[in-house]
């Protein structure tokens, strides 16, 4: 009876899984819908919307600002005192709240400041929304596979919610297609906008659906993995997450190696075009080798996590992974496509292996009563990091086109990408000293198997 009914409970858990990921799918595609047709921001006069590559690198900075401004923060405590029902219920609801406030602000016809502030408003309420459902998924994965494959679960949800991007990468140079001297009106421009919208609509159904099966495996007031009334959260509790050293690590080395990877892929055409000579059609199948080698990827490294472990050791090797595409990007010869697409192999195989190790160490750092408030403020050290390193590689580039306008020698694709070498070189650095910590801390068990 007893086995029958762990039988049950495996297979629903997978069906929750399946809720789960196409919430995210939705907010991945969202997210980098524009950056493989960013070449477009260059030259205001490109599109009717009118904004520079400033502009659009300040619009996907509004991702970040609420995150770093305490909303993050105050969020993932809600997400400890009131459940992943009612918490992610709201913020899968501003996601898409905020998704719809984008695509009014880059399709009513307002003078390009106007629509740029609208967007950059409605892109910091989907940042928050985005960033706390992902908490929430997060936390219900590590809360229905407590006693199972966590890092394989956690590395098909990562997988398909890096497909979201994938398709993005791939789809928006064909709903917005290349023409040279051609100016892209309002609704040519907002197409991707459209599509994501309609998965926002898909995700928020079947978010609906894992919140009732959420409900029926662990009714109100159930503990959870043995939680006793005495483990309630308490806000005292955060001071404890923020004092220990193993939080800084994880934090540190999440916001270097993701600032790497994603500030790269919002302007991987104004990178990827200039330095190898190919087209955006190109370019958007080249960078989207990232998400689509995570979907391969990332869920076997989690299997392999989940049954061999020596997990900080593959956040070494994925930092470095890392590094190397990056010098391949800012200092491969040019015009040369080979080793474009060279480089994203090296990007995608670090980019499923750090993730597919780290998140599954922070459960094993904190106790289960504040496992989301630590996520979030894991979230709040890389947000912040990705709302400077986002603004700052649109500066760049904008500097560097604005030189090379005025007949100055630039090479914005090259200055940016030395920011994220040196990047990728901190994070290798982290990565090192937390490999040293788990080899003097073997009862953390970052390094052991799963269920051992």
């Amino acid at each position: 009876m007893a086995e029958a009914v762990k039988r049950r409970y495996s297979r629903l858990a997978w069906v929750a899984l399946a809720c789960l990921v196409v919430p995210m799918f939705a907010s991945y595609f969202f997210d980098d819908m524009f950056s493989t047709i960013s070449y477009l921001f260059e030259d205001p006069s490109r599109t009717a919307l009118g904004w520079d590559a400033a502009g659009y690198g300040l619009y996907t900075s509004g991702y970040s600002v609420l995150c770093v401004f305490g909303g993050l923060v105050v969020c993932g405590i809600l997400l400890d005192k009131w459940g992943v029902r009612i918490t992610g219920s709201i913020f899968v609801g501003m996601m898409a709240a905020g998704a719809l406030l984008v695509l009014h602000a880059i399709t009513a016809g307002y003078a390009p400041a106007k629509s740029l502030r609208l967007a950059y408003a409605g892109c910091m309420f989907f940042g928050l929304g985005s960033e706390i459902a992902g908490t929430a998924v997060t936390r219900s994965i590590a809360k229905w596979f407590r006693e199972g494959p966590m890092a394989l679960a956690m590395g098909l949800q990562l997988a398909i919610a890096r497909l979201g991007t994938a398709v993005a990468l791939v789809l928006s140079p064909r709903l917005v297609v290349e023409n040279a001297g051609h100016v892209y009106s309002l609704s040519e421009t907002a197409r991707p906008a459209v599509f994501g919208l309609g998965l926002m609509a898909a995700g928020l159904i079947l978010w609906a659906l894992f919140v009732a099966l959420d409900a029926k495996r662990f009714p109100a007031g159930q503990a959870v993995s043995g939680q006793s009334d005495e483990e309630a959260f308490r806000l005292k509790d955060v001071l404890k997450v923020l004092g220990n050293k193993n939080f800084w690590m994880l934090g540190l080395l999440c916001v270097l190696f993701y600032s790497s990877i994603v500030a790269f892929k919002k302007f991987a055409g104004a990178i990827l075009i200039p330095r190898f000579d190919i087209p955006a059609s190109t370019a958007g199948w080249m960078v989207s080798m990232l998400p689509f080698s995570t979907v391969i990827f990332a869920p076997l490294f989690g299997l392999l996590v989940d049954k061999k472990g020596k997990g900080t050791r593959w956040m070494v090797i994925g930092s470095v992974l890392a590094l190397v595409a990056h010098l391949l990007l800012a200092f491969a010869p040019a015009g040369v496509p080979l080793y474009g697409y060279l480089s994203m192999v090296f990007l995608g195989f670090g980019y499923s292996l750090v993730p597919a190790a780290l998140w599954p160490s922070v459960p094993k750092i904190v106790p289960d009563k504040v496992l989301g408030t630590t996520y979030s403020l894991i979230y709040w050290v890389q947000n912040l990091g990705l709302l400077s390193f986002k603004w700052l590689a649109g500066v760049i580039l904008g500097s560097a086109a604005a030189g090379a306008a005025a007949g100055a020698a630039a090479s914005g694709p090259v200055r940016v990408e030395l920011m994220f070498v040196a990047l990728c070189v901190a994070a290798v650095v982290i990565a090192l000293l937390f490999a040293r910590i788990s080899k003097r801390n073997p009862a953390l068990r970052l390094d052991s198997p799963a269920g051992k």
